[in-house]
């Protein structure tokens, strides 16, 4: 598992680098999800899609090149879940409801606004998920993704796997630049998912058959790590 996790951050330090040195992306990319140049434009491109247009309910990440999505779908009247800071609440999502938004669309999809108007939901209270939509570092044309590193998102897709939310009719899409789409294989491991879909701002790409993990993988996750997010702490007791 080392050597995998050296393996992944390895790609991510070149990832960041390229995107720095060809000026994809404001400089201090390192550590993050890329906010490349071209997102409203891969925002667009996605909308114009038929799994996007047969979407009511949307997940999306809390990242920044994401923000445009997430405007879209609110102005386009779907619902839409983003996840609370690295899960850090005891009801770990946010609702994003057009109907009930008392600011504008726009100023709604910025992360820290969303945290002030979104209504704060427990996985059991959340109705099932058409699309997901997640942000990378790396994406190759099989789907297979890397993040920043920290886990988030692969822990929140097996919550909503494990709750029944998310299922072979959902579809999960990572929006980013051209150069971030890699014609090389990526390492993964057994708790991550694979995207269907790679929208960047001048093309779609429909990768292979994907791969979702069942649920939680308890022997992948840190003690400490479950400790620190509520949700897997109050599920490890349920299990005991």
């Amino acid at each position: 598992m080392a050597d995998v996790d050296q393996a992944k951050q390895a790609a991510r330090e070149r990832m960041w680098s390229l995107l720095e040195r060809e000026h994809a992306v404001p400089p201090g990319v390192h550590g993050r999800i890329p906010s490349f140049f071209g997102a409203e434009d891969a925002a667009a491109r996605l909308a114009k899609l038929p799994e996007w247009h047969d979407a009511r309910v949307v997940k999306a990440v809390p990242d920044t090149p994401q923000e445009p999505v997430r405007a879209r779908a609110l102005r386009e009247g779907k619902l839409v879940y983003m996840a609370v800071p690295k899960l850090a609440e005891d009801m770990p999502f946010y609702l994003l409801d057009p109907a009930e938004l008392t600011v504008t669309p726009e100023e709604a999809a910025a992360r820290r606004v969303a945290a002030q108007v979104g209504r704060k939901v427990d996985v059991d209270a959340m109705q099932p998920v058409d699309l997901i939509v997640c942000g990378s570092v790396a994406v190759n044309q099989r789907g297979v993704r890397l993040g920043k590193g920290a886990g988030y998102s692969d822990i929140e897709v097996a919550l909503l796997q494990e709750a029944g939310l998310i299922g072979p009719g959902t579809t999960i899409v990572t929006t980013v630049h051209s150069l971030q789409v890699v014609d090389e294989d990526l390492p993964e491991t057994a708790h991550d998912f694979s995207v269907d879909i790679i929208v960047t701002p001048e093309a779609v790409i429909r990768c292979g058959e994907p791969r979702r993990p069942r649920g939680l993988l308890w022997d992948d996750l840190p003690p400490e790590k479950i400790a620190a997010i509520p949700v897997l702490a109050a599920r490890q007791k349920a299990r005991r």
